[in-house]
């Protein structure tokens, strides 16, 4: 691994030609790995849980609280990479996985305890944003400002493919050789696989000290993951977005299994690969997303293809499938349409450092913590307007979020670059006229930046 680093390697050309940081490509392909294994029982634990007589009340309820631990973890992610450094966070959280995680499946769904599912499933939440998003504020601190959008990117590319796509294509598969609960371990041998393979080979500097200055106190430094959500409002602002952004994805986890297979009338493994393909269309995304914010701006690109788009997609996802039963394929358009709208927020990871130059890792706090209070804000949703309004009740219910995130965009501009927003609509040529300030191109090389930058 180490001879992968020298400039003059092959390896690190074609990182730089692809825009991946090259001292961190072991993370992304560990998180990859990692997320794999995570997303394995995202797609079917609700109805394996359902299917053995749990009340979707309390599914609902162990997922809410998955959620919760998983929001506060995830604003742990930065402010503990802040005291320790990125990679003690990362090793933490996969610790925490695979204890919890073996708990779960010994004391929990083997006797099908629920007051055991929801303590050992909830304590799990802590593990997985701990692991993935303390390695993206190793990409903040160590890729130059000119990379970062690609390089985060990456991140989501690496982060969506294994939860849920590769994930539940995986356990599509698995299910049906290896049975629902041998399939789980499967998830958890991924898990440690993915982990090891990032921590052992991630050797960048940055990320194996803390990144709060020296001398700085510990309460000190936690403190300004919480003061800079009221010292640079924007970024509170795109925290609330990144809530809104995914808040529809794991809220349809907890209820869309059942409509698709009940109502639509899909089987459980026409379920997990639909999911997988909503989810390939992510990933297609994420890259595309990235590389249009480069030509149109963070800001123009979330509004108009991620949070207007999202306003469309998401009740033809649930409509257009019910008028038109047992068709798989209309359900695939639908559902690519509906990941390809979600990918369309991934240059917010880019957006919150840059809005806070000073303080990368805290501004990622804020993103992060968004991110994590999505996975409860969804079922929280899904438990709200369920009862009251029904499915179509929900569906709209997140369809107004979308459309709420779209007006908070309004409020947001790029710090360094404006560009027009329709400007992707045109030829690259014209869109290259219409920027008023050279964006960076793909052939940029990527310079790893120094301890003391």
């Amino acid at each position: 691994m180490s001879d992968q680093s020298t400039p003059q390697s092959p390896f690190v050309r074609l990182c730089d030609k692809f825009g991946i940081p090259p001292a961190l490509f072991w993370g992304f392909v560990g998180l990859l790995i990692f997320m794999i294994g995570d997303g394995v029982e995202l797609g079917y634990l609700s109805p394996y849980l359902s299917s053995r007589g749990m009340a979707q009340g309390q599914i609902a309820t162990v997922f809410t609280l998955y959620g919760v631990t998983v929001g506060i973890s995830s604003w742990l992610a930065g402010a503990l990479s802040n005291l320790w450094g990125p990679k003690r966070v990362m090793f933490l959280g996969l610790l925490i996985w695979s204890v919890f995680e073996v708990l779960f499946l010994v004391y929990g769904l083997k006797t099908l305890s629920y007051s055991m599912i929801l303590l050992t499933y909830g304590l799990r939440g802590f593990g997985y944003p701990l692991f993935a998003y303390g390695f993206l504020v190793w990409i903040a601190a160590a890729t130059p400002s000119r990379k970062m959008g690609l390089a985060v990117g990456w991140f989501w590319v690496a982060y969506a493919a294994g939860l849920p796509t590769l994930g539940s294509l995986v356990a599509s598969f698995a299910i049906p050789v290896i049975g629902a609960l041998h399939t789980f371990w499967l998830s958890f041998a991924l898990v440690v696989f993915g982990g090891v393979i990032g921590l052992v080979g991630l050797r960048e500097a940055h990320g194996m000290r803390r990144l709060a200055p020296e001398g700085e106190k510990p309460l000190v430094s936690m403190a300004k993951n919480i003061t800079i959500m009221w010292s640079r409002p924007k970024v509170s602002l795109v925290g609330v977005v990144r809530i809104i952004n995914t808040s529809s994805m794991f809220g349809f986890l907890v209820v869309l299994p059942g409509f698709f297979m009940h109502t639509v009338g899909f089987t459980l493994e026409e379920w997990l690969r639909l999911l997988t393909i909503v989810f390939v269309f992510n990933i297609i995304g994420n890259m595309t997303s990235s590389v249009i914010s480069t030509r149109i701006g963070f800001r123009n690109t979330i509004l108009w293809l991620g949070a207007i788009g999202s306003t469309v997609s998401t009740p033809l996802f649930f409509f257009m499938p019910q008028m038109f039963p047992h068709n798989f394929l209309l359900a695939s358009v639908f559902g690519a349409f509906y990941g390809l709208t979600l990918a369309c927020f991934v240059p917010l990871s880019a957006l919150a450092p840059a809005l806070a130059p000073q303080n990368k890792a805290a501004a990622l706090s804020v993103l992060s913590l968004g991110a994590g209070a999505s996975t409860w804000v969804g079922p929280a949703v899904v438990a709200i307007f369920s009862t009251r309004f029904g499915l179509e009740g929900v569906v709209w219910a997140f369809t107004g979020l979308y459309a709420l995130s779209a007006v908070l965009m309004l409020f947001i501009k790029d710090p360094e670059v404006v560009h027009e927003p329709f400007a992707f609509l045109g030829t690259f040529r014209k869109a290259k006229r219409r920027i008023k300030v050279r964006a960076p191109r793909l052939d940029d090389r990527w310079i790893p930046a120094t301890p003391n930058d």
